[in-house]
């Protein structure tokens, strides 16, 4: 028998049947909570929020689209919590954007991929927090210009300039001699 899919287990959970949703947070932790830390770069706050993304979405489950795909509101739970945590806390945070390393490459091609990450690692830190945000949502989480306006309540234009102003930033800082 086939995994039942998102759809299936959000029905099953709007009618109270918390395993369902328990399925749903088991599918969906690793990438909320890599969304927190892209954004925080602090394991224990990246924790903290993706946890309560996942009881926001429960308590407001019975609002959601179940014409929507799940995975991509999820993440955008995520991060509007951590945007409103950066904001609350006014802290200089950072984004990583660390993924998967090829494990087949040589431990040389390894230790290159590691320094150019950790390098654009820093890079990102770098900028300031509503540049980070946009290029969070624009590269990791692939949404549209539009979808970014809408989400962050901002005019497409600025959208557009941040965009532009961060990925600015970071090539002088990544052509920048070290």
């Amino acid at each position: 028998m086939n995994a039942p899919t998102d759809r299936d287990l959000i029905l099953r959970a709007k009618r109270g049947d918390s395993e369902a949703y328990g399925e749903i947070v088991t599918r969906h932790q690793t990438s909320v909570f890599n969304v927190c830390y892209r954004i925080l770069h602090n394991r224990s706050d990246a924790e903290d929020l993706a946890q309560e993304t996942f009881m926001r979405a429960y308590n407001r489950l019975n609002t959601f689209d179940i014409e929507r795909e799940f995975a991509p509101w999820i993440r955008r739970v995520a991060a509007n919590l951590c945007l409103n945590f950066l904001e609350s806390q006014k802290t200089s945070t950072q984004l990583d954007d660390e993924r998967d390393e090829d494990k087949s490459q040589s431990p040389s091609g390894q230790v290159e991929v590691k320094e150019r990450s950790e390098k654009i690692r820093q890079a990102l830190a770098s900028l300031p927090s509503n540049y980070r945000l946009v290029v969070e949502l624009r590269h990791y989480q692939e949404m549209s210009y539009d979808e970014i306006a809408n989400e962050l309540k901002i005019p497409l234009s600025d959208v557009k300039s941040h965009l532009f102003r961060a990925r600015k930033l970071l090539a002088e800082k990544l052509h920048a001699p070290d």
